[in-house]
């Protein structure tokens, strides 16, 4: 479901000469996404481009291919192109700021503390922040852009506008292809600060601190300052609780209101959180998904298994497993950058795939290439890529495996504990001995989601024989208690030396190749019709892999995913 940008001068005869060259290459489905080189006379939700939004839906409708909205023009969404803030000024997008205490001070700025420390008297205020999204237009001829003002998004009155500025017009003109044709709504990494043009501020809204204190259980007011002063005591810390209840009133604010309208409307919430490793969120999509851009994961490089931005795939196919979604999503390649070779690309894909990903987003089919739109975050990797003859049977291996992810039992007995943001340093390890795994939220722990015995964690499909806790300071006192049957049986293990063997010695899942391969991914799949394992060689030299039940060896070229049906001891 590749995004296909929108960026030119519209033409009735181009996009559906670029939607037969999408099926004929393998692609049945795209992403809508309005994008930055559209003329100003085909605005955000204007007539002209509702009315070619009309034409691709109803040409979808008549080929059995399949649509997702985008809701924004551009990104971050919340703003609906600065309509939200056009409509009622007051829902601009507002920020907690200290300054020195000697000016007066505007009507709408609210002091939340005055003070002098060392000779300086200071305020910290909420008040409105100079904050814009990236524009659907170019200014003359770019590459400067627009860029409308960002919204509150963490004030439930101005996504209420949001809501009925676009998906609310969604639905008044496409209703009927609704959860047919039309699959799911986009939504693109909602960031409380938008793209924030000043510096030294934090996200807020009107009244902030009675939600931050609501949502961690105590006066934050003590605290404030700890959010400009490097040498306040335990000062990361108390950035880490401010960010933290933020992220939660965001799921007040942003994502349940527009989870609960995608529900109400037979359509998916997709897209994805602004950060790669944030999982709490996903609850509120009914398609979870991530982002890979920015080449933050690369081939052969410790990126792929180390750091933050390599826990999205396992988070996003993690949450759809434990919440029971059909479907979940990866975004892939976007700014990569022009050197982007067909052999990344698809590692790209696989890296996602033997994750547990299976619907895959490439960014992105360019509809023109004219110009600054050739620059305007490569690469290009649909009908102008120079690929575009050998994408077919890319296109049949990816979606043939994305059903595979999507209707098969993954065998896997064994999570990790997380809080809202994944962890990865114990990760690395199980990656390199071929130790599949999920990630559980600490919250379906605690809110009955999952259910705790002495012999398992049942939670959806799956029932994990195995918890690995990474970080301790998770185990509050009503988290212990949860967990209690499963610690006392000692199925929870704190990370040691021996994680490996302490994990083969509790799980039931029997390791399916002769030693480990430092560089092989594996994930094992359970159909009907047996035992399906992916194999990815993801970095290094090829390699050779003896399988415990066969007699033949495999030989996996370095970046090659291949897929192997093997005895299934448990029928």
């Amino acid at each position: 479901m590749p995004f296909w940008f929108w960026n030119d001068r519209l033409e009735a005869d181009e996009l559906l000469r670029q939607i037969d060259e999408f099926e004929s290459h393998g692609v049945y489905g795209s992403v809508i996404h309005p994008r930055v080189g559209l003329p100003r006379d085909c605005g955000w939700m204007s007539e002209r481009l509702l009315g070619f939004m009309h034409l691709v839906i109803e040409e979808a409708y008549k080929r059995d291919m399949t649509v997702l909205l985008y809701d924004e023009g551009m990104y971050p969404s919340g703003s609906a192109s600065g309509q939200v803030v056009a409509a009622d000024p007051s829902h601009a997008c507002r920020c907690l700021a200290m300054d020195d205490a000697d000016t007066s001070l505007p009507d709408d700025h609210n002091v939340l503390l005055d003070k002098t420390i060392n000779n300086r008297h200071i305020r910290i205020v909420d008040r409105r922040v100079d904050s814009v999204i990236r524009g659907l237009h170019y200014i003359n001829d770019g590459p400067a852009e627009d860029e409308p003002a960002m919204a509150d998004i963490l004030n439930p009155d101005a996504v209420a506008s949001f809501i009925n500025l676009v998906y609310g017009r969604y639905y008044s003109e496409f209703g009927q292809h609704f959860g047919n044709t039309i699959q799911g709504i986009f939504t693109d990494e909602p960031n409380p600060l938008g793209r924030c043009r000043e510096q030294n501020t934090w996200p807020g809204t009107t009244n902030i601190l009675s939600h931050i204190n609501r949502l961690l259980g105590k006066d934050f007011a003590p605290y404030l300052l700890a959010l400009w002063f490097d040498d306040f005591p335990d000062a990361e810390l108390y950035r880490a609780q401010y960010m933290q209840a933020i992220r939660l009133r965001l799921e007040e604010t942003w994502y349940a209101p527009l989870s609960a309208w995608c529900g109400r409307h037979k359509v998916a919430l997709c897209g994805h959180p602004a950060e790669g490793d944030e999982i709490g969120s996903l609850r509120y999509f009914q398609t979870p998904g991530q982002d890979l851009v920015w080449r933050w994961v690369e081939p052969d490089t410790p990126t792929a298994i180390v750091g933050p931005e390599s826990t999205q795939a396992k988070a996003s196919s993690s949450a759809a497993l434990h919440l029971s979604r059909e479907r979940n999503s990866n975004e892939f390649c976007g700014a990569y950058g022009h050197e982007t070779t067909f052999d990344e690309f698809k590692w790209l894909a696989y890296w996602c795939l033997v994750r547990g990903v299976n619907m895959l987003i490439p960014h992105a089919f360019y509809y023109s290439t004219r110009g600054p739109r050739r620059d305007e975050r490569p690469p290009q990797v649909g009908p102008h890529a120079s690929w575009w003859n050998e994408f077919k049977p890319f296109a049949d291996q990816c979606r043939q495996l994305c059903h595979l992810n999507a209707t098969s039992e993954h065998v896997c007995d064994v999570a990790i504990l997380t809080s809202d943001r994944c962890p990865w340093r114990t990760v690395k390890e199980l990656y390199e001995h071929q130790v599949d795994f999920n990630y559980l939220e600490n919250r379906l722990l605690l809110d009955g989601t999952a259910i705790v015995t002495s012999n398992h964690i049942a939670i959806g499909p799956m029932h994990y024989r195995v918890l690995i806790v990474e970080d301790d300071t998770l185990l509050t006192d009503e988290l212990c208690a949860v967990l209690k049957p499963f610690e006392q049986a000692g199925r929870v293990i704190h990370t040691t030396a021996k994680l490996i063997d302490s994990i083969r010695a509790l799980s039931h899942i029997n390791s399916i190749i002769a030693g480990h391969h430092t560089n092989l991914r594996i994930r094992q799949l359970r159909r009907p019709e047996g035992l399906f394992t992916m194999l990815f060689n993801e970095a290094g030299d090829d390699i050779d892999i003896q399988l415990i039940d066969r007699a033949d060896r495999i030989s996996i070229a370095r970046h090659e995913l291949v897929l192997v049906q093997l005895e299934d001891q448990q029928q």
